[in-house]
């Protein structure tokens, strides 16, 4: 029949087996038969049309198959010397395999003694797939022709002669006519291309057609797409979760849009995101900013982390995505504190696929008040990149307490809406050593209408300050983690800056001698050190001097990386800034209390 052409037998080393033309050059069988093809030639033959002679073939695709007989990927893709003018295979929807009343399932193949080809009758067990790949057979009369070697990478046909899968494997059993195929749509798992091919109920074909065809283009444009953000974008916010380890490739991540999402809307979205991506047109001109311009620019990761109350060095670690004004969660654990910065680094990779493509990131630390000066900025990204966190994204610390509070939250969204006008703010310093008493700071912020303020030192070298500015509140407050050493300014250790006027430079020995009325000669102390806090203080005020509040968590990460690229990065003033940023308009949905983490 000529409606069967499109049957071939594969013969590679010691390996026959069979196949199918699913394009005009493309032909699709079982990566087992074509093992040694690294080695050996692989030849192609056409029962039904043995004018084409032998063709060379040559594996173009590969679906990761390890070698082992239940392990996953078992396809090959064959590219033919030339292309044939035969009529591919047809395909059917792939649900048609198993709709009851299961239809008879034939497969043409070549086992021994059969060089022209057989044929065998079988009918799938079940729509259940075992372990998330196959189809089981079982043989339509109980008797007939096994499966057996010669029928691997056979087409799977129904009576219409259209497709509905690719036979893999035989029982080893004796007398057991059993055996196992691969459905289109785990065929499509691994090459994404048999997508456009196969009719898929609810999807527009030419929509399908647009789509693959837009991932060839993508591809041979070495376009750089984030598969997973753009599943994330295409199921939208009530769609299925990422699939856990996300998508190797763009492919994979259309055909399971295609396949497992049940919104047919899904793949439209994907096909017109990408479409964007691979025809941009030109630039839309600039709209002017709007008033919460500052507040929707940012897409946050938070890493929320607090006391577990399962003892003191148990906490409670959640990491969450942010997108449509939805709180995603990606993540809660139980753990010790030694264990979170390996939680963290796996998570956030996850958390951002949640994010919309065109958003930026903003990673955002909820810790616990005695956390804040954590260097969350220098963990790694992972075991596998060295790159510090606050030198890969935009990141930000807060405080877990003000992050909760109702009252704060208000009154720190009203102060965004005055800083909204995109105005640079004062840098309100609490130098080092202050004597001011915390109610006079907190007159001078509320007065001043503090938007930034500037810390000389870390918050548990000046408790009572940093309190004041979290608590007025202050939107942004900045401060050096190590601060400043008592040892620069000749002091006991612990007991801060607090030196006196910096304008005394008689040594307390040359004071002595000129009371005792000894000859008037002075010794001169030696010209203090300048102090770190003020210095750190000097140089943030001159490099945020014209950086509106918004942009501070890109304004810092540029900073940090500045800071790391130095010859000498531990003596950079920015090496150890710690940036406290909270906009609450970011993060519209608090989580609830974190004392029921999943284990």
């Amino acid at each position: 029949m000529n409606s069967a052409a499109w049957h071939t037998r594969i013969h590679c080393g010691q390996e026959v087996g069979a196949g199918f033309l699913v394009t005009p050059r493309r032909v699709l069988t079982c990566a087992h038969v074509v093992r040694w093809s690294d080695q050996d030639p692989v030849t192609v033959v056409f029962p039904h049309a043995r004018e084409l002679g032998e063709l060379s073939a040559s594996v173009v695709a590969h679906g990761g198959w390890a070698g082992g007989p239940t392990d996953p990927g078992d396809l090959a893709v064959l590219e033919l010397e030339r292309e044939v003018p035969l009529a591919p295979a047809r395909f059917a929807p792939p649900e048609r395999a198993y709709t009851e009343p299961y239809p008879k399932l034939v497969a043409y193949g070549f086992p021994a003694g059969y060089d022209e080809g057989t044929l065998a009758e079988y009918r799938a067990v079940s729509g259940q797939l075992i372990a998330g790949e196959w189809l089981e057979l079982v043989s339509w009369q109980g008797h007939g022709q096994p499966i057996e070697a010669g029928f691997s990478g056979a087409a799977a046909t129904l009576p219409d002669g259209r497709v509905v899968g690719m036979i893999t494997a035989a029982s080893d059993a004796p007398n057991v006519l059993k055996g196992r195929m691969l459905p289109l749509d785990v065929l499509a798992r691994y090459w994404p291309e048999l997508g456009s091919l196969v009719p898929t109920p609810g999807h527009d074909t030419d929509v399908l057609r647009e789509l693959y065809a837009l991932l060839r283009r993508a591809a041979g444009a070495g376009r750089e797409c984030d598969p997973n953000r753009m599943y994330v974008d295409a199921v939208g916010a009530f769609g299925p979760p990422l699939p856990e380890g996300g998508f190797p490739t763009l492919g994979a991540a259309a055909a399971y849009v295609q396949w497992e999402v049940p919104d047919p809307a899904a793949v439209d979205r994907f096909a017109g995101r990408l479409r964007e991506l691979v025809d941009p047109g030109p630039p839309a001109p600039r709209a002017a900013p709007r008033a919460t311009a500052a507040a929707t620019a940012w897409a946050p990761v938070v890493v929320e982390i607090d006391h577990s109350g399962a003892g003191p060095d148990q906490v409670t670690v959640e990491v969450s995505a942010y997108r449509d004004g939805q709180r995603r969660p990606v993540g809660t654990r139980r753990l010790p504190r030694t264990g979170v910065r390996a939680y963290v680094q796996r998570r956030i990779d996850e958390a951002v696929a949640h994010l919309d493509p065109d958003a930026e990131e903003l990673v955002t630390f909820v810790l616990p008040r005695e956390w804040l000066n954590e260097a969350v900025a220098h963990w790694e990204c992972g075991a596998d990149d060295s790159t510090p966190l606050g030198c890969a994204y935009p990141l930000v610390v807060t405080d877990r307490a003000r992050h909760r509070s109702g009252r704060l939250r208000r009154r720190l969204h009203k102060k965004w809406q005055q800083l909204d006008a995109g105005l640079p703010v004062e840098v309100h310093r609490v130098e080092c050593g202050s004597q001011e008493r915390p109610p006079s700071l907190r007159k001078r912020l509320w007065d001043g209408d503090a938007g930034l303020a500037g810390f000389a030192v870390p918050p548990a070298a000046a408790r009572e300050h940093f309190e004041v500015g979290l608590n007025v509140p202050v939107p942004v407050l900045v401060w050096s983690r190590t601060g400043c050493p008592a040892a620069v300014h000749g002091e006991q250790p612990g007991a801060g800056c607090g030196h006196a006027d910096p304008r005394l430079a008689l040594s307390e020995h040359g004071q002595r001698r000129a009371e005792a009325g000894r000859p008037h000669t002075t010794v001169l102390a030696e010209a203090p050190s300048p102090c770190p806090g003020t210095v750190f203080l000097d140089q943030l005020t001159a490099a945020v001097a014209g950086v509106p509040p918004a942009e501070l968590p890109r304004h810092i990460l540029s900073l940090r990386m500045t800071a790391d690229a130095a010859d000498e990065p531990d003596r950079h003033w920015a090496r150890d800034l710690q940036l406290l940023w909270d906009d609450p308009r970011c993060f519209p949905e608090p989580a609830a209390s974190l004392h029921s983490p999943v284990d």
